[in-house]
């Protein structure tokens, strides 16, 4: 089936469900029913509670609605005759007003005796719709039009397929996705929280999820020395100065905190520690043999997300960026660009996450003359250096218009979360703005000061957001080296204790994060409690192991390791972490 079909269809579907509604509840006020991926949904100010079990009715009646094979019939109308029409829909009456405004065209949709504002597509007739290829799954609280200021509407959601195979193809889909989704194995797993008392978007590591962000930032920063970056340290605060010379306070205040007064001088949380390197570039002169100058930084950042858009882990107010910036001779930054591509593919390679990652060219819009800085030639420039170096790179990418920074075109690395919402998992970017606006200089070989380019990237993204996708891809069964217990250690009763605790005395001893059960449970429960955990290694102590002074592993992806020496076992386990495999 088409895709401008499977459109209409759901298109067509989101009508019939406000016919049902209506029948369930005749005052019910109507707002808007668009096409979503998979689907579709209505947005309703209900004067009646709608629950769950109302569901198998609505999707009953809008079978019958089907079967009766009812037209679609459009039509254009002036705004007098279409404000008449919904005199009782105040929803639907501001949309007009608002449409009229923008000179778009009013249409009408009449199925059987409803009639809706809509500008289609539709079916031309509810027979062409799988009877059972749709199903109303859920309702939601939604602001109209997404302001919390607005009204709390009722929004019911559907699926809707080519057909029930394909239907039944999603479910399946999404039952697995959700059994990956890094809120639901946060909690089971105990790797984080979001406490409501501490504050939406703020997310607390617990001992286990700290494990596993303590190995992201020692690989980080392995990959930055590598590469030749140098570390530092900044303030996670920022005076009003500074960020007014970035342009911050001019283009990216809807993303920062209040400023905060302390002894009558402002200072802001920052939301990036792209000045405060600039400003550690300033503390001396440079000569352009120095040059690239490559700084490095695990940084806390601080910016506003409304609430409706936080999203557990990979959609936060407060998070830990691996965050760097070079400062760099225009003649190198080509070169320099495609070393930055270069360390962002091994990273993502090194964490396994290389197959779901795409990349995307983000452009300026000309056109949208408020959000960027307004220079064509640095434009132009900088977004011609980024295409020849992704062309040579030969690395495959999407163009996007209007979603640069507002000082220069990016990179961005993207990557779809288990439910198929797409985000930025990191950026690299080119900026000859801020070099200008600070000042920023070195001297060249002829003894005349310049002005460096500045590259802005990240080396695996925030801390945070990283973490939600690879404990999602990983389905929470992280390998060794990430993994937060690598090893769970299980006597069979209380009288193998003695030698199970030096086993795991050495373990400990060779930096092995490893577990002792000493619960008093049935053996098999330890045993399914240890392995619901997803811990890499099961070492099981009984009277064998105890008289052969040697353990019997069992493996997570290999299976079953019998007589083994603890020697022998840290050997492995100890290649296994250090080979990152």
């Amino acid at each position: 089936m088409e895709n401008n079909k499977l459109h209409d269809i759901r298109h067509s579907l989101a009508h019939l469900l406000a016919i049902a509604v209506l029948k369930h509840d005749p005052r019910a006020k109507l707002a808007i029913g668009p096409v979503i991926d998979n689907g579709f949904y209505y947005d309703f100010l209900l004067s009646k509670p709608i629950s769950e079990t109302d569901l198998p009715e609505l999707e009953k009646e809008m079978r019958k609605l089907i079967e009766a094979k009812l037209d679609f019939i459009g039509a254009e109308r002036p705004k007098a005759e279409v404000l008449k029409m919904f005199e009782d829909q105040p929803f639907k009456c501001e949309l007009i007003e608002d449409l009229s405004k923008e000179g778009s065209k009013l249409t009408t949709y009449t199925t059987g005796d409803f009639t809706d504002l809509c500008r289609g597509g539709h079916v031309k007739n509810t027979s062409e719709i799988p009877v059972d290829a749709f199903r109303i799954e859920r309702t939601a609280g939604a602001y109209w039009r997404g302001d919390e200021k607005n009204q709390m509407l009722t929004r019911i959601y559907g699926l809707a397929f080519e057909s029930k195979e394909k239907l039944d193809e999603y479910v399946a889909m999404r039952e697995e996705a959700e059994k990956r989704d890094h809120k639901k194995l946060g909690r089971e797993l105990d790797l984080f929280i979001i406490d409501e008392k501490v504050g939406k978007g703020l997310p607390l590591w617990t001992p286990k999820g700290t494990a596993v962000k303590f190995e992201l930032e020692k690989f980080a920063r392995e990959l930055e020395r590598k590469y030749d970056y140098e570390h530092v340290s900044t303030p996670y605060l920022g005076g009003e100065e500074l960020y007014r010379t970035s342009g911050h306070l001019d283009h990216y205040t809807h993303s920062m905190y209040a400023p905060i007064d302390m002894d009558g001088d402002k200072f802001y949380l920052r939301p990036m520690a792209c000045p405060h390197h600039i400003r550690l570039y300033q503390r001396k002169p440079w000569s352009y043999k120095d040059l690239p100058v490559r700084y490095a930084e695990i940084a806390d950042y601080n910016r506003y997300e409304k609430s409706g858009e936080l999203m557990g882990m990979i959609r936060v107010r407060k998070f830990q960026l691996t965050d760097g910036h070079i400062f760099v001779t225009p003649e190198g930054l080509k070169e320099e660009f495609k070393r930055v591509c270069n360390m962002i593919v091994e990273g993502m390679k090194g964490l396994g996450l290389l197959d779901i990652v795409s990349y995307r060219f983000s452009k300026r819009d000309p056109e949208n003359k408020e959000k960027y800085f307004p220079d064509d030639d640095l434009w132009n420039h900088a977004e011609g250096l980024m295409k020849e170096a992704l062309d040579e790179l030969g690395l495959p990418y999407i163009t996007a218009l209007d979603e640069a920074a507002f000082y220069g075109p990016k990179l961005d690395v993207q990557a779809k979360n288990v439910h198929g919402k797409e985000d930025t998992l990191f950026t690299a970017q080119m900026d000859f703005l801020l070099p200008q606006k600070f000042e920023i200089e070195y001297v060249d070989a002829d003894g005349q000061k310049k002005r460096p380019v500045m590259i802005h990237r990240s080396t695996i993204g925030s801390l945070e957001r990283v973490f939600a996708f690879l404990i999602e891809h990983c389905a929470g069964a992280f390998p060794t080296w990430l993994a937060p217990t690598q090893v769970a250690i299980v006597p069979v009763s209380e009288k193998f204790m003695d030698y199970a605790s030096e086993i795991y005395n050495k373990l400990k001893a060779e930096d092995v994060r490893v577990e002792l059960d000493s619960s008093n449970e049935t053996l098999g429960k330890k045993i399914r409690n240890n392995k619901m955990m997803k811990t890499p290694y099961l070492i099981v102590i009984g009277a064998k192991e105890v008289e052969a002074g040697t353990i019997t592993a069992e493996s997570r992806d290999k299976g079953q390791i019998k007589d083994l020496k603890i020697e022998d076992f840290v050997v492995m386990i100890k290649e296994e972490v250090a080979g990152r495999r």
